[in-house]
């Protein structure tokens, strides 16, 4: 097959399209799960009006995000080019010039977090909180990405933002459930750490992982096993706090949930997992058809009352904070 070749143009603006991770913006499918809740709260919030405000909802994350990934590519460059294939990354590869790449950080940043205002402030703020995330992340002195536990809390912390960007995007007055954000960003710590298991192993040199991530200099694949046990752990703790108070029949999902979390560990495991780049993860089509049937379940589940469940275990539903109560 021959090779297509780009225009001198386009070939000079795609590295930093290329820096943006466009590919990467499906991982805002997570502002999913604030939209399902959200319509559980408050069906009626949920209309045909209501599509182009969560258009301009993920339109607004997907800007943040890419900010986000920008700033990743033009800090992790020096460190990048001790990694087998990220060296060829378009930053280690000599490809962007630094001023504009950070032109191009603060100008999506920006111009994301201006789209969120035009939602509401609430969703504003959480953007920018997104945004913020990516700093603290990318940026020395703090630079979290380089601290053990840290790195995997702080980078799958964007996951209940997400959530909360879904749900604000819908609902302005209340606050998402704690117990349910929590859960939220403990699973994303699960998949985090053992995308971080999977690279440890793959680099297979201790010194050369630690040249290429310092969090990498303390952790061992111990280390990284014992920390995914705990993410998991805690994901299954407030998840269960959450259902309990707020739907009962989610109890049903804890199997399809038990076997999602045991399904990616498995593919974990594999040699040269292809948990390290989740945006291909699309090719493992029996783990995403059963974790795409699992949804559909949890969907259904989220709206199907079943009063025996609520009488057997004796359960109140609870109630949401408002945004500016003083309870």
């Amino acid at each position: 097959m021959q090779a297509i070749t780009l225009s001198k143009p386009l070939a000079e603006i795609w590295p930093y399209i290329q820096i943006a991770r466009v590919d990467h913006w499906f991982k805002n499918v997570f502002m999913v799960l604030g939209v399902i809740f959200a319509y559980f709260v408050q069906p009626e919030v949920l209309t045909w009006s209501s599509v182009p405000r969560l258009v301009v909802a993920l339109f607004a994350t997907c800007l943040v995000a890419s900010s986000n990934y920008v700033l990743n590519e033009l800090l992790d460059g020096p460190t990048d080019r001790m990694h087998p294939e990220k060296q060829r990354r378009p930053v280690p590869s000599g490809l962007i010039r630094p001023w504009i790449g950070y032109a191009e950080w603060l100008a999506l940043g920006s111009l994301g977090i201006w789209v969120g205002v035009q939602v509401n402030i609430p969703f504003a703020v959480s953007a920018a909180f997104l945004w913020t995330m990516g700093v603290v992340y990318n940026v020395p002195p703090v630079r979290t990405k380089e601290w053990p536990y840290l790195d995997v809390l702080s980078e799958s912390i964007n996951n209940p933002i997400r959530l909360m960007l879904g749900w604000f995007a819908l609902i302005s007055s209340h606050f998402p459930p704690a117990s349910l954000l929590l859960a939220y960003w403990m699973i994303g710590a699960f998949f985090m750490a053992v995308k971080r298991y999977a690279e440890y192993r793959h680099i297979g040199d201790p010194r050369a992982a630690a040249a290429y991530r310092g969090s990498f200099a303390y952790y061992t694949e111990e280390r990284l096993l014992l920390s995914v046990l705990f993410y998991a752990a805690a994901c299954s703790f407030f998840g269960g706090i959450f259902l309990v108070r707020y739907h009962m029949e989610l109890i049903l999902f804890v199997p399809l949930a038990a076997g999602v979390i045991t399904f990616y560990f498995k593919i974990g495991l594999r040699p040269n997992s292809p948990v390290q780049h989740p945006e291909h993860l699309y090719r493992e089509t029996t783990f995403m058809g059963f974790l795409a049937a699992s949804m559909v379940i949890f969907v259904l589940l989220m709206f199907t009352h079943i009063p025996e469940l609520h009488d057997l275990f004796n359960i109140e539903e609870a109630s949401l904070w408002k945004i500016g109560s003083t309870r």
